[in-house]
């Protein structure tokens, strides 16, 4: 493995969050972004904003991957919606790697995005995929610029490799990004934290659609039961200690009306 290198394709609120805290961390990034913001990048650097006050980051920019010499030790950060995930995915993965090898066949990609969608979409084209969990309060308001709210740290990434599992490579960018003030846990079972954050979201939408009674919304399981844990988990794909295949139904009641909520779970641990 040659000396690693972070290229964060979406340099967002996510992506130039991690991508800014690992340059000040002294790691060497390359930031994808379009538009606006890949000329406000390229012009003055990463403004990045936070509770210590805003820094220019004279960090790399590029505007698509034939721009961008691949070459061994590259970690490619996916960092984009889930909805452009695999237009995104389908240019980067065939693009020539220095020793005579391609990107889907020799170079990690990490899916650091909400949902669990993305990682089936990587494991279609490319050989090592990572999941990871994001935790980070961050916005992106204008070209250039992005707001990191956290602190002291920036956010908690949790990652490891998908379907499951660790390697030395998980060990390596958790490392970085330790470096990089983050809270960076390696996970065996990074989708189970993925999807849990799927359920907690959904949860909240499911809050704010039904109003609530008195003051707070009530959040019942199917048959108007109170959750408990697995008990309530009948529906939703989401792995738990008692059953990783576990699936929930959520209702929420307000007043004598009730709307039952079935988040769709695009992908589930284990299938590529």
């Amino acid at each position: 493995m040659g000396d690693m290198r972070h290229v964060i394709i979406g340099a967002g609120a996510v992506g130039g969050t991690i991508g800014g805290r690992l340059f000040e961390g002294g790691h060497e990034v390359v930031l994808v972004a379009r538009g606006p913001h890949l000329d406000a990048l390229r012009a003055h650097g990463l403004r990045l904003a936070t509770p210590d006050g805003v820094v220019a980051l004279p960090v790399a920019a590029v505007g698509q991957p034939g721009e961008l010499d691949l070459r061994d030790g590259d970690v490619l950060v996916l960092a984009v919606k889930t909805q452009d995930a695999e237009a995104v995915l389908a240019e980067w993965a065939w693009r020539p790697v220095r020793g005579g090898t391609v990107a889907a066949e020799s170079l990690p990609v990490v899916c650091a995005q909400n949902g669990v969608a993305s990682e089936r979409i990587a494991l279609r084209r490319f050989r090592h995929v990572y999941g990871m969990c994001v935790w980070l309060p961050a916005t992106h308001l204008e070209p250039g610029t992005v707001e990191a709210q956290g602190a002291p740290l920036a956010g908690m990434l949790h990652i490891g490799r998908y379907p499951s599992g660790t390697d030395a490579m998980a060990t390596q960018i958790g490392a970085d990004l330790a470096q990089s003030r983050f809270l960076a846990p390696v996970s065996a079972d990074v989708m189970r934290w993925k999807y849990g954050k799927l359920l907690g979201n959904s949860a909240t939408r499911s809050r704010r659609y039904a109003g609530t009674t008195r003051g707070t919304t009530r959040l019942t399981c199917a048959g108007g039961r109170r959750p408990k844990g697995p008990r309530c988990l009948t529906r939703l794909a989401l792995p738990t200690r008692a059953s990783r295949r576990a699936r929930t139904s959520v209702a929420t009641g307000c007043g004598s009306n009730r709307s039952t909520v079935r988040p769709e779970v695009a992908a589930r641990p284990g299938k590529a």
